[in-house]
């Protein structure tokens, strides 16, 4: 029996005309705030993926022996916004070298994943992963995670929509704010208007 033959399942419900992805890098306060400034980008989820329990607590994420990692999940119009864009934009605004770990948030939770839905999503991400590592645009290997999905748990409604709701709080002016503010600089043509 495979590893992802253990995992619980949760099923995937896509709107008709829309795709989806699930990414984690680092802190799902992040992620989600740069998402959701993308042109073609519904909706962002934040939540938990890729682990061993039914309807994991953001406590017990924390612990960091669930196996989950903070991910957000991204509907997208894909004749707006492709996944190539959505994953040059990924890996721009998060450190996709270090393992199990972004800035002072560390353990296996913060890893750098993509899950993917489908083969199709899988030789995309495969494919702009080798060729990040042949550019050496990175000064190490990238350690992103590509792995098939499996399972998906909406965090907590207080992590819904945070850096919207929170932007003075310390962390958000430190470390999410200097995200979006990439995101800005680097992809102001991406950006919603």
């Amino acid at each position: 029996m495979k590893h992802d033959e253990l995992l619980p399942k949760t099923n995937l419900d896509i709107p008709e005309g829309q795709e989806m992805i699930i990414l984690g890098g680092g802190c799902f306060w992040c992620t989600e705030a740069v998402f959701q400034r993308l042109e073609g980008v519904i909706k962002v989820v934040s939540g938990y993926a890729g682990g061993i329990f039914d309807h994991p607590s953001y406590r017990q994420i924390c612990t960091g022996t669930t196996g989950h990692a903070e991910v957000i999940q991204v509907f997208f119009d894909p004749s707006k916004i492709s996944l190539e864009s959505l994953l040059e934009v990924f890996w721009a605004t998060h450190d996709p070298t270090t393992l199990n770990r972004q800035g002072a948030d560390v353990g296996p939770q913060y890893r750098s994943a993509i899950f993917y839905k489908d083969d199709s999503q899988k030789a995309i991400a495969e494919k702009l992963k080798s060729e990040l590592n042949q550019s050496k645009i990175f000064d190490s290997p990238l350690v992103t995670e590509i792995t098939a999905f499996t399972n998906f748990y909406a965090a907590e409604n207080y992590h819904q929509d945070y850096y919207n709701q929170n932007g003075m709080q310390p962390y958000c002016q430190f470390v999410v704010r200097p995200k979006v503010e990439k995101l800005k600089q680097y992809f102001a043509d991406k950006l919603k208007k």
